[in-house]
């Protein structure tokens, strides 16, 4: 399972399509609404992390 976290930008919602088109088996959640205790119980795959500047200068 792939946990995508939401900065509240539509671009999440982008790779969400992306990724069930490719078959994955995906999660959404807001970022003001997950702890690490969430994190943990969701058991996504380990090591996968996609980063960007949400305002690059």
């Amino acid at each position: 399972m792939i946990l995508l976290i939401d900065n509240y930008d539509s671009f999440t919602w982008n790779l969400y399509q992306y990724f069930c088109e490719l078959g994955a088996e995906v999660q959404v959640r807001r970022n003001d609404a997950l702890t690490l205790a969430h994190i943990d119980a969701l058991n996504p795959q380990k090591n996968r992390y996609l980063s960007w500047p949400l305002y690059a200068e």
